[in-house]
């Protein structure tokens, strides 16, 4: 097993800037992101909130896989699903009218239409929600954000084409096409 040497990463709350770092690859690491959310490490939950919170930070997808990225190294980690889980969301007034904001379980903050997108997709036979995430990643709304935001669709209209949806910071979302 690799373990990453995490003394080389910044220490502020900062993102690390993991897109400027091109590392070789030193191998895999037994960690795995569940499709629940829930961060594996050599087959045991990960518990401590600040510590699925730190690898996060370093976290990259390039070609579809998903690394952990330290300036010196790159290792490669499994991920069911989405990295990342949506689990609080508000309404909040922009300077573009209403949005919504999302936080994940690692305390990233985005703002449907400003900073993320959102989406159905299939995951197993189910229509599951995602947002938009940094570096091309996705977080997965978590079924109770999901059937919350479910109480605010509103009738829209995207691309010709209409059903309900969502509208934040100006931008329509589709959710529910009309058959």
């Amino acid at each position: 097993m690799k373990m990453i040497d995490l003394k080389v990463l910044p220490n502020d709350a900062k993102l690390p800037p993991v897109h400027t770092w091109h590392p070789d690859l030193c191998g895999d690491m037994d960690m795995l992101i569940k499709a629940n959310g829930d961060w594996i490490h050599d087959g045991g939950k990960i518990h401590r909130p600040a510590m699925v919170k730190m690898f996060s930070r370093i976290l990259w997808q390039e070609e579809g896989e998903h690394f952990l990225v330290t300036p010196v190294e790159k290792v490669r980690i499994q991920v069911e699903d989405a990295p990342f889980l949506v689990t609080q969301w508000r309404q909040m007034e922009t300077t573009a009218g209403l949005a919504y904001e999302f936080t994940t379980a690692t305390d990233d903050v985005m703002v449907l239409g400003e900073n993320t997108d959102i989406w159905l997709a299939d995951f197993h036979g189910e229509q599951r929600p995602y947002l938009r995430m940094r570096y091309g990643m996705k977080a997965l709304l978590s079924r109770s954000v999901f059937y919350h935001l479910t109480e605010c669709l509103e009738p829209v209209t995207v691309d010709g084409q209409t059903g309900l949806g969502l509208i934040s910071a100006g931008k329509s979302y589709l959710l529910m096409q009309d058959e």
